[in-house]
């Protein structure tokens, strides 16, 4: 009766079991993973919303690309940072989820195929999953710092495949692409005639400075190139569902017109939001600067915490996560399940995000302070 593409497992992982049993016993547990920023004790604003009774909000005048209001806010989000974007060259949408249905609905037909970084967010075979596209893997090595293993990438590359997906800083690895990957990632798209697409939801929350770093995919490009970002952790108000895509190099023009057809068939993204937004993402400078200095202060603590110790404390550039290398004493289940039960301390598994070996725990620099060092501490007891 129902589509093969909701073919998953619904059931409750072991971690997941152990997570309900210990708060329907009234346990206290201290969550390493914390990513949501209402949840994660930042003040914001009180009059942060204030800007979405606008009356403007009353009367409804949709642009399937997003009002030009709002467009043109995004468009100078792009330039403080040293881009030009034209304003036909953006689309707002609901969500960065959203904004990747929307690529695959454009670039790819069922059975196609879209290249996704391992290890990184578990959430693209879903998306994929939904559009009938498949998925294949290229893998991120670690030598002391993150790169894209290029002749893996290669070999990954089918006649099927119709574009690239590049996580930029990476979730949950941190790292950014440098500049000498990204011409290399171009000259292959353009090779085999591909679409770049760039995950940037992170790109403000640079942990270290790095010359050789790109920050944005917007812009000038080789190859046809999508960027997508969001309020979501632009100024951590996930709640508001306003994302967007900015669309570079050769065929961006009819890139945005077909996106305009599909935009066009949902119509999703609230105008009060779109009213809202050069309001909100002035608002919402003080919340990214205090994610910063939450996920600057907990790394800096980490790093001299773990310094000498058996945890090792892989190289972190940005975003909003850190990962560390335990003893192989344990698998990463049983790390996490014996963490959680015996210290109520929850973390999670590096399989969750396709690490390739073992064992590797992925942690919330979000986490407030406080919970984030009694965390650690408990961890570090179990090497």
């Amino acid at each position: 009766m129902f589509s093969q593409r909701l073919k998953w497992d619904a059931h409750t992982n072991p971690i997941s079991q152990l997570r309900e049993q210990l708060a329907s016993s009234g346990a206290r547990v201290l969550d390493l993973t914390e990513s949501n920023p209402t949840h994660a004790g930042l003040d914001f604003p009180v009059d942060l919303l204030s800007c979405l009774s606008d009356s403007r909000a009353l009367v409804y005048d949709p642009d399937p690309r997003g009002l030009k209001s709002a467009r043109s806010a995004v468009r100078a989000y792009y330039a403080e940072r040293g881009v030009d974007v034209p304003l036909d060259h953006l689309l707002l949408t609901a969500s960065t989820s959203e904004a990747y249905t929307y690529l695959f609905k454009l670039l790819a037909d069922p059975g196609d195929r879209v290249l996704v970084p391992r290890p990184s967010y578990p959430l693209f075979e879903f998306l994929a999953a939904l559009e009938s596209v498949e998925v294949g893997q290229y893998p991120l090595r670690y030598d002391g710092t993150w790169h894209v293993d290029f002749d893996e990438l290669e070999k990954t590359i089918t006649p099927r495949t119709r574009a690239i997906v590049v996580v930029n800083p990476n979730n949950p690895t941190g790292s950014y692409l440098k500049r000498p990957e990204l011409e290399r990632l171009e000259d292959l798209c353009v090779a085999h005639g591909l679409a770049l697409v760039s995950d940037e939801v992170f790109c403000d929350y640079a942990l270290t400075a790095d010359s050789s770093r790109v920050t944005t995919l917007a812009g000038s490009r080789k190859a046809l190139t999508f960027s997508m970002s969001g309020l979501s952790k632009v100024i951590g108000m996930p709640q508001l569902k306003l994302g967007w895509i900015a669309v570079s190099g050769p065929g961006a023009a009819e890139a945005c017109e077909r996106l305009e057809w599909i935009a066009d068939t949902f119509l999703s993204v609230a105008t009060p939001v779109q009213v809202a937004l050069p309001q909100l993402l002035e608002a919402g400078l003080p919340v990214q600067k205090q994610i910063a200095t939450r996920t600057e202060g907990n790394l800096q603590w980490l790093r001299t915490f773990l310094r000498g110790t058996a945890l090792n404390l892989l190289s972190v550039e940005g975003g909003w996560y850190a990962v560390v290398q335990v003893p192989r004493t344990r698998t990463e289940e049983e790390w996490v399940l014996e963490l959680l039960r015996t210290h109520q301390v929850l973390v999670q598994p590096g399989y969750f995000y396709d690490f390739e070996s073992e064992a590797f725990l992925v942690l919330s620099l979000l986490t407030p302070e406080a919970v984030f060092r009694e965390g650690v501490e408990r961890l570090l007891r179990m090497a």
